[in-house]
């Protein structure tokens, strides 16, 4: 996996990041989602690392990153917050400004990059969600039974780790198989290493903060951007499968409410594109980025 990538555990204040390099040309930051770690983007980095300076790190509180202990409100696992930690792990490697691509909770740290540094980001490409304020406005009983763990990660007081923690494995796969559309993408030793990562008691922590942050911090970050006009500057190019994004509710529309240059193209996916089809975008990611 990833063959020719540079690899660091790269420090940050007090916390360690999981980091992978590879290429020469234009940068581009990979974000993961849930539950996951950078190797989802196994397939995509080294294609697209054959024209573009490609990186991908394990976010806080996933994979082999740290995982600090949630504060009180899940403030520290804002967007807002990781975002402000994938400047500066960019910063580090000599990269001002570059491009984003996220898949589902690192989809929402891309857009909160692009909306605060609108200086600092080239493209931006979200791959299977709608922004979180768009996510809670539609949350009618259809919507939210297929997306149920939204609520449940948020819920407070410990319940969801208590829960998940009395038998992770089954959590993930139970996850994964739920919104994949092809499991032939998860072969034994990927899945193998994302339980190893996600069994972690802080990790599981960390990403119910995650979501808890979601619930709350973010949804008002958004909801404020909203109410002040402000929006995505850079050229937008949102994914979606169907397996979160109801086409009833038209994902283009959605996003022009938050992207001033926006296209949305519908894939035929599962929830987790970059696995399951990496071929059928690449070609279409790299046109997009080196325009």
């Amino acid at each position: 996996m990833f063959d020719g990538f540079s690899r660091w555990q790269v420090q940050l204040n007090d916390l360690s990041f999981k980091v992978i390099k590879g290429g020469e040309g234009s940068p581009v930051v990979l974000l993961h989602g849930y539950p996951q770690t950078h190797i989802i983007w196994r397939h995509l980095a080294p294609q697209l690392a054959r024209s573009m300076s490609v990186i991908c790190l394990d976010l806080k509180g996933y994979g082999d990153s740290a995982a600090p202990a949630p504060l009180p409100d899940s403030s520290n696992y804002s967007k807002r917050q990781m975002a402000a930690e994938v400047v500066e792990i960019m910063k580090m490697l000599g990269f001002e400004k570059f491009s984003v691509i996220g898949h589902d909770r690192g989809a929402r740290v891309a857009y909160r990059l692009a909306l605060d540094y609108p200086d600092r980001i080239h493209r931006l490409v979200p791959l299977d969600i709608v922004p979180t304020a768009t996510y809670w406005e539609q949350a009618d009983k259809n919507f939210s039974l297929g997306t149920f763990h939204w609520g449940f990660l948020a819920q407070p007081n410990g319940l969801p780790e208590r829960l998940i923690g009395a038998d992770p494995d089954y959590w993930l796969e139970w996850i994964i198989r739920h919104w994949a559309g092809d499991m032939a993408a998860f072969p034994d030793d990927i899945m193998t290493e994302y339980k190893r990562c996600f069994r972690r008691p802080e990790v599981i922590a960390a990403t119910c903060a995650d979501y808890r942050a979601g619930a709350t911090i973010d949804d008002n970050h958004d909801l404020a951007d909203l109410k002040a006009g402000r929006m995505i500057e850079c050229p937008t190019l949102a994914f979606y499968s169907g397996t979160f994004i109801d086409e009833k509710r038209d994902p283009l529309k959605q996003w022009q409410r938050w992207a001033k240059k926006v296209t949305a193209e519908r894939v035929q996916s599962g929830h987790f594109i970059p696995e399951e089809i990496p071929d059928q975008i690449v070609a279409r990611l790299r046109q997009f980025m080196l325009t």
